[in-house]
């Protein structure tokens, strides 16, 4: 006769088989979003310091002066950091991160979730979460921006030259690029444009998307690290070396 063998079930926030310390994963994502909230929160509301010389902060790139609107709370960073942040919300390798570390929904794989109604798919508020394919073409509209921010960072006095900061400025653009160039949308995109002759372009995109989690944080923190940079220059608080 067959045998059937009933696995054990658990069920419950928290509740797993596993072994492994699962728990360090959405912990230090927990951390480590919260961290960079409340730090873009409290830069966009600072309303200044987001200029240096030919440098310009991601966190209000493309920059525009809001003094004259007068309106309260209205800062370069806040008109313009909704749309990059709207495309990371409705990325599908930040959702699963928040889902996992802010809603336990579940907090791991093959861990209990935390009490929910029956799952009916991303309907509802949740909805919103398909917009991601959209918010694409706006983040590559951003992107542009920012390499323009990189070329300007390029010119001093009209004259060619380089800091510590275009470096600096380089090095963000690259890792956004990356990131949005993982995105699994854009390799949609690029899959549906690219025939037989340009399938090692759709082959390239594809073995950049394997990496689309791992550049999402990179880029994060070098967003946050580039602004901390512009930051200090603009206060005083160090130098910037020019380099030619």
């Amino acid at each position: 006769m067959r045998t059937v063998v009933r696995l054990p079930v658990v069920d419950g926030l928290g509740q797993t088989l596993r072994r492994d310390n699962w728990w360090v994963a959405p912990l230090v994502t927990f951390l480590a979003l919260t961290v960079f909230v409340v730090y873009a929160a409290f830069r966009a509301l600072e309303g200044s310091a987001y200029t240096w010389g030919p440098y310009v902060s991601p966190l209000a790139s493309p920059y525009f002066e809001t003094k004259g609107f007068g309106v309260p709370l209205l800062t370069p960073a806040t008109l313009v950091l909704p749309i990059p942040a709207l495309f990371r919300l409705t990325c599908y390798a930040h959702r699963q991160a928040y889902y996992r570390a802010f809603f336990m929904s579940p907090p791991a794989c093959s861990v209990g979730a935390a009490p929910s109604a029956r799952y009916e798919g991303e309907r509802k508020l949740a909805f919103l979460q398909v917009l991601h394919r959209w918010t694409l073409y706006l983040a590559l509209v951003f992107l542009v921006m920012l390499w323009l921010d990189f070329a300007r960072s390029l010119s001093w006095e009209d004259r060619f030259g380089a800091g510590v900061g275009s470096f600096v400025i380089l090095v963000n653009c690259t890792l956004l690029s990356a990131f949005t160039f993982s995105c699994h949308s854009f390799r949609h995109l690029v899959g549906r444009f690219t025939g037989a002759r340009l399938g090692f372009v759709w082959r390239g995109v594809s073995k950049l998307t394997e990496h689309h989690a791992l550049l999402g944080w990179a880029s994060l923190a070098s967003v946050c690290l580039t602004d901390v940079y512009v930051r200090s220059i603009a206060t005083g608080a160090w130098m910037d070396f020019r380099l030619f």
